[in-house]
């Protein structure tokens, strides 16, 4: 069976620290409960990262496309420390700041807006700037950040510009390092004194050093040209860069704004169906109370009438009597007559 998709490990390590180890044993469970030993044993081997390593795993999977600008930025740092191309590397060694700078000002944002976050005062940005630096030095950094799948911070290596005055020697020309052996020569053959009558023989050694610095001057210049070229090219590509973020942002603008209006159109709807409901127990209150008392009053008045009831029958009854006892009288006085005739 295929192991876990990325998406929910991407799910994992985008969850807090102190929650990983049960997000994760929970995910292990659903994976045997469906069946799959291999996918919750992968699971069962992640481990959970640090805060920091968390923190740069965030800025991963939230926001990938400054995580890939990032690794973009090291290759080329790498590159020109690897050729020796002095003006590029102090560029790009200048934008390395900057870049790592506006990274870790997003990781504060996207800690910020999660929940279960430590608070800023706690953040260990110390820890996720040096990560974000190792991963300009070490290409293997670089790809764990961009997984988004850190275990813990990585140290800063060293990496960064060259000495200075390397810098001002190397142009980028191969040719560079035989022109340099050349022009120490005339420098030595300056520091030992030579006769008066042999300046004619040392004015063609003076003619080559000079042109020697001509071409020299040449290739700085060149090279300062191709700098330039590429710090415009460099500076197009973070415009359209901060375009695509400067749409996206908007765009959220946009949704959010939308979303505020639906909310806020929702609650004034929430607000009318419950004054109508208050409104209606109101009526429902009032109503019930005169049911009450009109039950007050139908018991009083049951009452009343069970005992006019008792009261009639028993006068009913008395009046039965009476009737029967004057016919039992009646009866009596004519046997007495006739038995008299």
């Amino acid at each position: 069976m295929p192991g876990p998709s990325t998406e929910l490990v991407q799910q994992l390590y985008r969850t807090p620290p102190d929650r990983f180890v049960a997000a994760r044993d929970a995910a292990v469970a659903d994976a045997r409960r469906a069946g799959d030993p291999s996918t919750a044993r992968q699971l069962a081997r992640l481990r959970r990262p640090t805060v920091a390593a968390w923190l740069v795993n965030l800025l991963a999977i939230r926001r990938p496309e400054l995580v890939a600008d990032l690794v973009e930025l090291a290759d080329e740092l790498r590159t020109a420390q690897r050729e020796l191309r002095g003006p590029r590397l102090r560029e790009l060694s200048a934008q390395r700041r900057a870049v790592v700078g506006a990274l870790v000002a997003e990781v504060r944002k996207l800690a910020a807006a999660e929940p279960d976050a430590p608070p800023a005062g706690r953040l260990p940005l110390a820890e996720v700037e040096a990560t974000l630096n190792a991963a300009f030095s070490d290409s293997e950094v670089a790809e764990q950040v961009r997984a988004g799948r850190l275990l813990r911070a990585a140290s800063y290596a060293g990496f960064g510009e060259v000495p200075r005055p390397q810098l001002r020697l190397v142009t980028g020309d191969d040719e560079e390092p035989e022109e340099e052996r050349p022009a120490r020569r005339p420098g030595a053959q300056r520091a030992r004194p030579e006769p008066a009558t042999r300046t004619d023989r040392a004015a063609p050694g003076t003619d080559r050093a000079a042109s020697r610095k001509d071409r020299a001057a040449e290739r700085a210049e060149q090279a300062e040209r191709a700098a330039q070229r590429a710090a415009r090219a460099e500076r197009a590509r973070q415009r359209r860069a901060l375009d695509r973020e400067l749409a996206l942002a908007q765009a959220d603008q946009k949704r959010v704004e939308a979303e505020l209006t639906e909310a806020t159109g929702q609650e004034r709807d929430g607000v009318a169906v419950l004054d109508g409901i208050e409104a209606e127990l109101a009526e429902l209150e009032r109503r019930r109370a005169v049911a009450e008392q009109d039950l007050s009053r139908a018991k009083l008045a049951r009452r009343a009438a069970e005992r006019a009831v008792t009261v009639a029958r028993r006068r009913a009854g008395e009046v039965e009597g009476a009737i029967e006892a004057l016919a039992a009288e009646e009866g009596d006085a004519d046997g007495g007559a006739g038995a008299a005739d």
